[in-house]
């Protein structure tokens, strides 16, 4: 069951860099949000179009959620939206938060990596690690210099040896990932987030260093190309378990769609398996898994998939739903 909507007031509405501003969400009537940890992210209603973004704000925050939106040209709805018509004093509807990307309970090092946009649930990371004293570096890497939001903040003194910043306007900034992985302590734990470039250097390049899986941890900003529909794509079908329905899944269609058009109730979030709010579990049949959720690990064991994007490689998959 979906939980309810939160109604919350813009308060704050601050640029921040070239196309990104920042929003700061408070309970239309004063009180207290939800708690959340380092990493959540909320659902925002705007524009008719339903969007995940990160709280960036230190999770002892209970008065506010603050989000950080890039403005994207090729944007279904929701930046646009929230940049050109969203103003303070508006009202929006918002989940509460859920964490696909939380902070390992114990790592004696937390390696922190941003791509652009991507620095959003790092800044939360940051702010619950420096509250605990506990170890941590930053490497913040972005286009251009008016690309780089929170500087500021980031370059305050209480920051310094934390931070590294990588601009590709400067060559001597150029990120050493090799290097980095190589000498990290080797308690460390890594986070990665960004667009889908950067996230596969940064996955292919651990990997290649032989990171152990569990200490590897990543969220993507945006559907990779492996998420989105080909021509190659063929019919299946779907077998509820507790009834024994079973339904087609068309090729044009995904098999959240079909679940849906059969009156079948699935959460659902963002529609292109980044959030995880589909999930659904599978007890027979082979899914082929185009979402950015779930770890390598965890699509191999082929007991859970998104039916928002991905689809099957058996004929039938059968959903214990």
């Amino acid at each position: 069951m979906t939980s309810p909507l939160i109604t919350v007031r813009l308060d704050r509405k601050v640029t921040e860099a070239l196309d990104i501003c920042t929003f700061e969400l408070v309970d239309a009537h004063g009180a207290d949000l939800p708690a959340f940890t380092a990493g959540a992210h909320i659902d925002v209603h705007v524009g008719g179009v339903v969007r995940q973004y990160s709280l960036c704000n230190p999770p002892s925050d209970r008065h506010r959620y603050r989000i950080a939106v890039l403005r994207e040209p090729q944007s279904r709805g929701g930046s646009r939206a929230l940049h050109d018509t969203v103003a303070e004093g508006d009202m929006l509807r918002i989940s509460a938060p859920r964490n696909h990307f939380p902070l390992a309970p114990q790592a004696g090092h937390s390696l922190l990596l941003a791509g652009g946009i991507g620095i959003t649930p790092l800044l939360s990371m940051m702010a619950y690690l420096a509250g605990r004293r506990d170890s941590y570096t930053l490497h913040y890497c972005t286009r251009s210099l008016a690309r780089t939001a929170f500087r500021p903040w980031l370059q305050a003194p209480g920051q310094r040896g934390s931070v590294v910043f990588h601009c590709d306007e400067d060559p001597a900034q150029r990120l050493d990932l090799e290097r980095i992985l190589d000498t990290a302590p080797a308690d460390t734990h890594l986070y990665a987030c960004g667009p889908g470039g950067f996230m596969a250097h940064v996955l292919e390049t651990a990997r290649s260093r032989d990171w152990p899986i569990d200490r590897l941890h990543y969220e993507y900003f945006s559907a990779s190309p492996a998420a989105a529909a080909t021509s190659a794509d063929r019919p299946f079908q779907i077998r509820i378990a507790s009834t024994g329905a079973q339904y087609d899944v068309g090729a044009e269609e995904s098999a959240l769609e079909a679940l849906v058009r059969h009156g079948v109730d699935i959460p659902m979030s963002c529609g292109q398996g980044i959030c995880g709010t589909c999930l659904t579990g599978v007890l027979a049949g082979q899914p082929e898994h185009r979402d950015q959720c779930l770890t390598p690990d965890e699509q191999a064991r082929n007991d859970r998939f998104t039916p928002c994007c991905s689809r099957a490689l058996s004929p039938l998959l059968v959903l214990d739903l």
